[in-house]
């Protein structure tokens, strides 16, 4: 029969043979994609959704009416597409309020179909504030509509805004009876719920940690959940929900049920026995379990060879149980990429604080080959994954001389960087700032593979977090560094682009800015040359700073900054020439924060120091100014560092 002629039948005058069309309909379309396409192109959906909706059909047709739109609902996502066009949300919405229970779940069927669609927008399960109270009430119906409605949450559930709704129209209390249910679908669906809503949530965490079921605690019966006997993704789930508790700040890092149960659990989920999306759930959830807690990170690294296991990640993507059936190995090779996302992210998060770790991860084999080749793979999130697992393995200074050395990281890094998206460039520039320490072998390289301007340019960024980083780089590429490197640095940033970042709106920014500049102006040639260039614009700058309205921090890195200015031979007159300087430095000798007038006291000790020409003018000027009568003062104070400095000081006056 034609698809043409089904949908003919739908306009019958006579009831029956309608009801018998929509029944023939429903038979013709299951399984049959290429028929579903069919039928919408005709026009079917358009008139079962009014048949749907019409008072006059019979339950019986309404009902078949939903079966047939769910069975179109499973297609392809454009089926969806044109169901939702048809507005068939609302529609569906509107019958749940009827009477009838087998008319309900028919349309509850259907709407979990649509929802769980990555095509349909979530919010259309909010627009209407009546439904998501009538879906809590709809749950003690039957099995069926708490299986169709947990799963529509579950889907729905995205971000804080949603939890808080379902929070507060009492999710935690309708669902939570539903994990003792005898169905495991029911089960399944309650325990994913309780996953999203726990999700980076403190309130619901807090609130899922003290609810009882059949008096038990919750806590003790996901750990039920989670024991060998129970399927894969029940266990899988529910480590899920104790790990955002945990993480959540719901459940103690070092509580039985996460170090004994949770941990245990996930590391068995990375088994090349498993399904590669059970690696893949197992070690991403890992990682962010084990992420801010280095005991936990210390207990993982030695459960079951995980390092190890980890490394198979990337020479099998498909599971010993899956070898002989050629769709699954097709469809893994495939998704191999996802497990080596999964197995970059555990590895950074092991590494993040363990020294002993870091060396383990990267004496597994071909370990630093594998992150490089990660480098430059094609699919982003893989790339940040890798820039993520070298950035923490970069933490480790043995690591930055050795390892990192010998696989030179710092070449595909540098390409990295080149037009990276800003999640990838936050952590990659990050990395290349660990690489620029004094004490790095990579300096070197990498300052000839025109690292300067790439960071210069990082400065101008509208991305606060870009901007730290390149100034955050620069400051340790200046550090100790030859007055070439502190010249090529000045010259591509630019003193406007310096004196922006002196008045940046992120503090960050401001500190690793001034920081910059204590390190260009460091040792006395360096001083007395950048100052003869730059001196009146420097000093402008530090005047603005020392007026403005900043914190102690950002004071005292700008005292020391004066501080070496005055260790400079020439440079020491533009402050001495400076009066307005001179005043700030004795105000601040005299400031109520310690921190502020050791500063203060440095600038002065450079200033009078005897064995340098004209420290005699300096000296009476600097007494004239009353400084002496202050330096008396400060040699009574409390502060042993702050009564030694001054003692010294006087002591230049006696010489």
């Amino acid at each position: 029969m034609s698809s043409r002629h089904y949908v003919d039948r739908l306009f019958d005058p006579d009831p029956q043979k309608v009801l018998q069309g929509v029944i023939d309909m429903k038979n013709a379309v299951i399984g049959n994609n290429k028929q579903k396409a069919n039928l919408i192109v005709l026009g079917a959906v358009p008139r079962l959704l009014y048949l749907l909706q019409q008072e006059s059909s019979s339950t019986e047709l309404k009902t078949e009416c939903a079966v047939v739109l769910g069975s179109l609902a499973m297609g392809t996502e454009n089926n969806v597409k044109s169901l939702l066009d048809c507005h068939i949300i609302p529609a569906l919405l509107q019958g749940l309020l009827s009477p009838d229970l087998k008319f309900i779940e028919a349309c509850l069927r259907c709407l979990r179909t649509v929802f769980t669609s990555p095509v349909t927008p979530e919010e259309l399960l909010y627009t209407d504030a009546t439904v998501i109270p009538h879906l809590m009430a709809l749950l003690s119906r039957s099995r069926y509509t708490q299986e169709y409605i947990c799963q529509i949450f579950s889907h729905c559930c995205k971000g804080p805004d949603h939890q808080t709704i379902l929070f507060n129209h009492g999710a935690v209390q309708n669902i939570a009876h539903l994990l003792t249910s005898l169905s495991y679908k029911v089960r399944m669906q309650a325990l994913k719920c309780f996953s999203v809503l726990a999700f980076e949530n403190p309130q619901v965490s807090m609130t899922l940690v003290n609810v009882l079921v059949d008096g038990e605690l919750l806590p003790q019966i996901f750990v039920k959940m989670l024991q060998r006997d129970k399927p894969i993704e029940m266990q899988l789930t529910s480590a899920k929900c104790l790990t955002y508790m945990c993480r959540a700040g719901a459940i103690r890092t070092d509580d039985n049920c996460i170090v004994l149960k949770t941990l245990p659990c996930l590391v068995r989920m990375c088994s090349k026995e498993r399904l590669l999306e059970e690696r893949v759930e197992g070690a991403e959830t890992l990682a962010y379990l084990i992420e801010p807690d280095v005991e936990l990170q210390r207990i993982a690294s030695i459960t079951d060879h995980l390092i190890a296991m980890l490394a198979d990640y990337f020479k099998y993507p498909s599971s010993v149980s899956a070898i002989t059936d050629i769709k699954r190995l097709d469809h893994d090779l495939k998704h191999a990429h996802e497990l080596r996302q999964a197995a970059f992210k555990l590895y950074a998060s092991l590494g993040a604080n363990d020294e002993d770790i870091r060396k383990k991860i990267i004496e597994t084999e071909n370990m630093m080959d594998r992150i490089v080749t990660g480098l430059s793979e094609s699919s982003v999130k893989v790339r940040l994954a890798a820039v993520r697992c070298l950035h923490s393995l970069s933490r480790s200074v043995q690591q930055l001389r050795t390892s990192f050395q010998d696989h030179a990281v710092w070449k595909p890094l540098m390409k990295v960087l080149q037009n990276a998206p800003d999640e990838i460039l936050v952590v990659a520039s990050s990395m290349l700032c660990n690489l620029l320490l004094e004490f790095s072998p990579s300096k070197e390289p990498i300052l000839e593979s025109g690292a300067v301007e790439l960071l210069c340019g990082l400065t101008q960024s509208e991305n606060p977090a870009l901007r730290v980083n390149g100034i955050w780089a620069l400051m340790n590429m200046a550090f100790q560094a030859e007055q070439k490197i502190k010249a090529d640095i000045l010259r591509s940033l630019s003193t406007e682009q310096l004196f922006r970042l002196l008045s940046d709106s992120d503090l960050n920014v401001l500190m690793k800015t001034l920081g910059l500049l204590r390190n260009l102006l460091s040792t006395r040639p360096h001083i007395d040359k950048i100052m003869s260039t730059h001196g009146k614009q420097i000093m402008q700058a530090v005047t603005l700073i020392l007026e403005g309205e900043h914190n102690i921090e950002v004071k005292e890195q700008t005292l020391c900054i004066l501080a070496n200015i005055a260790d400079g031979t020439t440079a020491k007159e533009l402050i001495m020439t400076n009066d307005d300087i001179l005043q700030k430095i004795k105000y601040y000798m005299g400031h109520s924060h310690v921190k502020l007038q050791l500063a203060a006291m440095f600038c002065i000790s450079n200033l009078i120091w005897n064995e340098e020409e004209g420290s005699q003018e300096r000296q009476d000027k600097l007494r004239d100014m009353g400084i002496v009568d202050i330096l008396h003062k400060l040699s009574q104070s409390p502060d042993s560092n702050l009564c030694d400095k001054a003692k010294t000081a006087l002591q230049q006056y006696l010489a």
